[in-house]
């Protein structure tokens, strides 16, 4: 329920965790606005990647690897960031120097010129996610409403998302540049991220008791774990599905920048649906919000194995996949939070280290499949999602209090 306490003779509303409602919002919006234009770099690069590996030789199970090591070489560099930002104290330095080596090695991406070098470098890149847990436990501890704030970060990330790729449609199509140049281009607009992180506030916080990595993983909520187990099943399928979405779009209408606009119909659908849907999950619990993400993910994987056979298919599974994401991926982060108590950074650094380690075999197994045919491909997540949600029903959640 809302706080409110007595500061300089004014009463300030406060969240659970100190920040007043006016400190609170403005750093959501603030993390938001460096989510934002990191985003612009990265979907500049992300559209292009596929296509880039396989001008340099690379085919499906390089995609693959790529969608893997993206998140999983960063996931250990995940978790230390999350237990470091609890055991120091302070979290924003974690995510200032996250969003710089994120910036650095987008430009050095420039510098590739082999499959290989780009999975290298692209990993490395991975490493600025060490910012992730940090920067969600500020959100966390920012506002009481927590599904409305990771949708808010998510929304943002997705529209600075919509740009990236609107300007790499606009610069392939009027200017003809090559993939080098986008992607030089991209690592200096990502850097833009870090002027917003000057003006956040945050609490220092005091861990109590037992402040090592392991008692903090040890004494983590049983239905935390088990919540984190599900979200690994559903990672499985639901790895960086979205290259191989858009070789999928572009073998099908025979042009990579159709594809393109696809994709960014895709993210223009997340961000639209993400606050709306973080605000439902805030009034009617994250469960239900999730099952229903997780079953419209069964029903994309079916369609891109039954019912895509043009664009018009195209376009309704890059919209209900928009969905998807807007469903799940802020309120898992919320659901983690809400069962995650003080140690907000090492839970959701934990949780953040389990989906990009999963994400490793999951993407190899998948761009295996993908070599074989992509229908065996969809076929395959579609099994893992029902999983997913079955296991999902057994999740225990905390009771929703003040979602006003």
């Amino acid at each position: 329920m809302k706080k409110c306490v007595k500061r300089g003779g004014k009463e300030i509303c406060v969240s659970e965790n100190g920040i007043d409602n006016k400190n609170g919002k403005k750093n959501i919006y603030l993390l938001g606005g460096s989510s934002f234009f990191n985003d612009v770099g990265s979907e500049m690069i992300t559209p292009i990647l596929p296509f880039y590996i396989n001008a340099l030789g690379g085919g499906g199970v390089a995609i693959g690897l790529v969608s893997g090591l993206r998140e999983g070489l960063s996931s250990l560099l995940k978790l230390l960031g999350g237990w470091a930002s609890d055991l120091n104290g302070k979290r924003l330095p974690f995510v200032f120097l996250g969003y710089f080596i994120s910036a650095i090695f987008k430009i050095l991406l420039f510098f590739a010129n082999t499959w290989q070098a780009v999975v290298a470098f692209v990993s490395l890149e991975r490493f600025g996610k060490a910012r992730d847990a940090p920067r969600d436990a500020i959100i966390a501890v920012s506002t009481n409403n927590r599904g409305r704030g990771f949708g808010i970060n998510q929304a943002m990330d997705k529209a600075g998302g919509i740009v990236g790729m609107i300007i790499v449609i606009l610069i392939l199509w009027k200017l003809n540049l090559e993939f080098k140049t986008i992607i030089i281009i991209a690592g200096f607009v990502s850097a833009i991220s870090l002027i917003p992180l000057f003006f956040v506030k945050e609490p220092k916080i005091k861990i109590k008791g037992d402040k090592s990595l392991f008692s903090g993983i040890k004494h983590l909520d049983s239905r935390l774990k088990y919540f984190i187990f599900v979200s690994c099943i559903f990672t499985i399928a639901n790895f960086g599905l979205q290259m191989f979405l858009l070789l999928m779009a572009k073998d099908i209408t025979g042009s990579m920048l159709t594809a393109m606009a696809l994709f960014t119909l895709f993210y223009f659908t997340c961000a639209i649906f993400t606050i709306p849907f973080g605000s439902w999950s805030d009034r009617i619990g994250r469960k239900r919000v999730l099952g229903i993400g997780y079953g419209l993910f069964i029903f994309v994987g079916l369609g891109f194995v039954f019912l895509v056979d043009g664009i018009t298919s195209l376009i309704l599974l890059f919209i209900a996949y928009g969905l998807v994401y807007a469903m799940t991926q802020s309120n898992q982060l919320a659901l983690v939070s809400d069962l995650s108590g003080e140690h907000k950074g090492t839970a959701l650094g934990f949780y953040q280290f389990m989906i990009g380690i999963v994400n490793i075999p999951a993407g190899l197994l998948a761009g295996y499949l993908w070599d074989i045919s992509p229908k065996t491909m969809f076929i395959y997540i579609t099994i893992i999602g029902i999983f997913a949600l079955i296991f999902l029903n057994s999740v225990k959640e905390s009771k929703i209090r003040n979602r006003s």
